[in-house]
């Protein structure tokens, strides 16, 4: 019992020591953005002279944050939802029939996700060019829903092995077409694997900034991860509690979004990683 006992402590202090080393830059962060500038030149963990304010929150706002993070929503919705229904119906024919060529194409799917993304912006910059896609925000969702499609592919796929066959089978006596059980019978039961795979797609779109910055010209455009630097921008020096408000903003609502679907990521991750 002492020594279960002693673990148990050791646990706890461990990972206590992780989360306050994991949130200690967080705090600086939120610290910086609601103090006066004149207050940071000693760093934010001097507390002699203590004024919060939001003034940093509202000049953000003032200088775009509202836009850019509009036009975030606007990229990342489209580029998380059309990507994880067309990877789920690809996944469901990977997991379900069989068709020539199947695993080959399924291992050529793995093998695409090790591309680094940079070396293709040039072919990428032409194509989206050619068909008049370059500088909109239709090309950029484009663009991260093909992306996703193979890791999201490869996710859902090992997902929907683990499923029962019996209920499919079932519904196919009851004369359910295959396209009818898997909108009325696999995406229901699913839910915990789209729940990761949407905040992770989510997640890495709103962050991504080289795309972004490459394919869209035209600044009523840019996103939060665009518009954060260009806040940083300074002639003499940088405004770190403007910048650190800005990034407040923009990491609030992929913060919400986890916050809400934790119970969907975390069973997802578990589900989807039991069979390959």
């Amino acid at each position: 019992m002492r020594k279960f006992n002693t673990k148990l402590i050791l646990a706890n202090l461990i990972a206590w020591t992780i989360a306050i080393i994991w949130l200690t830059p967080f705090i600086g962060l939120f610290m910086t953005s609601v103090r006066p500038f004149r207050e940071l030149t000693r760093g934010w963990w001097n507390f002699e002279e203590v004024h919060f304010t939001l003034e940093n929150y509202v000049e953000a706002f003032n200088r775009g944050m509202g836009k850019y993070l509009i036009n975030s929503l606007i990229i990342t919705i489209p580029s998380t939802a059309i990507p994880i229904f067309v990877a789920a119906l690809a996944a469901y024919a990977f997991s379900r029939f069989s068709f020539p060529l199947k695993d080959i194409l399924f291992v050529t799917l793995v093998f695409i996700q090790i591309i680094p993304s940079i070396l293709v912006l040039i072919p990428l910059t032409i194509l989206l060019r050619e068909m008049r896609l370059l500088n909109t925000i239709a090309g950029l969702v484009l663009v991260h829903s093909s992306f996703a499609q193979p890791w999201i592919i490869f996710f859902l796929r090992n997902f929907f092995l683990t499923l029962p066959r019996e209920i499919e089978e079932a519904a196919k006596i009851d004369g359910c077409s295959d396209f009818q059980i898997f909108m009325k019978i696999v995406l229901p039961l699913s839910a915990p694997a789209l729940g990761s795979v949407a905040s992770l797609q989510f997640l890495l779109v709103w962050n991504e900034f080289l795309f972004a910055l490459i394919f869209l010209k035209s600044p009523e455009l840019w996103p939060v991860t665009i518009g954060v630097t260009v806040l940083s921008q300074s002639q003499y020096i940088a405004n770190w509690g403007l910048l650190s408000a800005a990034s407040i903003i923009a990491i609030s609502v992929p913060l919400i979004l986890f916050l809400l679907i934790q119970k969907y990521y975390i069973r997802g991750l578990v589900m989807g990683a039991v069979k390959g």
